[in-house]
């Protein structure tokens, strides 16, 4: 049986970020559980802020169409986001509204998250841990864009103290717990392939 891919997207561009060092042990964690994982950075998919009008003129950014390429490639989906107000970050809204939008002729909105299985997960400074911007993002994606997102999730709180120094989470019941998104993940994934 084929491995099943996945793709992991940490929803912050900052050098250092607890989302980023989320994605990475997310990616490890994924790969232990026998999935081809690629681990991309939005900084490499620059993006302007989304203008229906600009995708109806010229369609959309070259970036924007590279991406949904990238989603549509891969089975499952591994996304993080820190929380912004409440929410989701900017990019993290931004970059689904342009995959949304970049489509092939006749494909119907929201094409690349149909068929594809998505784990969520936030890294947070603060005792939350990033839930609120976990509650917005399956909204997002399960709402918005009719993705299947699966019940579990992790949240990091306390994010400045929750990693040792080789990027590993310090908390027993949290390791356990990415473990567990991401062996779920690939079951999932390998389910729908």
């Amino acid at each position: 049986m084929l491995a099943p891919k996945i793709l992991v997207i940490p929803g912050s561009l900052r050098v250092g970020s607890y989302n980023g060092r989320l994605a990475a042990l997310a990616a490890k964690e994924l790969a232990l559980a026998e999935a081809d994982v690629t681990r991309i950075s939005l900084a490499d998919y620059p993006l302007p802020l989304f203008d229906v009008e600009m995708t109806a003129e010229v369609g959309p950014p070259q970036h924007a169409v590279q991406l949904q390429r990238m989603l549509e490639a891969h089975h499952g989906v591994f996304m993080t986001s820190p929380e912004y107000s409440a929410s989701v970050t900017p990019l993290v809204k931004n970059t689904i509204d342009w995959l949304s939008r970049a489509r092939g002729r006749g494909e119907p909105t929201y094409a690349a998250f149909r068929n594809r299985v998505f784990a969520i997960g936030a890294a947070s400074s603060g005792p939350g841990g990033g839930v609120r911007a976990l509650l917005a993002l399956r909204q997002i994606l399960e709402l918005g864009c009719g993705a299947l997102v699966i019940p579990e999730q992790i949240a990091v709180a306390n994010a400045a103290e929750a990693f040792d120094d080789m990027d590993n989470l310090k908390d027993g019941s949290a390791a356990a717990a990415l473990k567990t998104l991401a062996r779920r993940l690939v079951e999932l994934t390998r389910a729908m392939t």
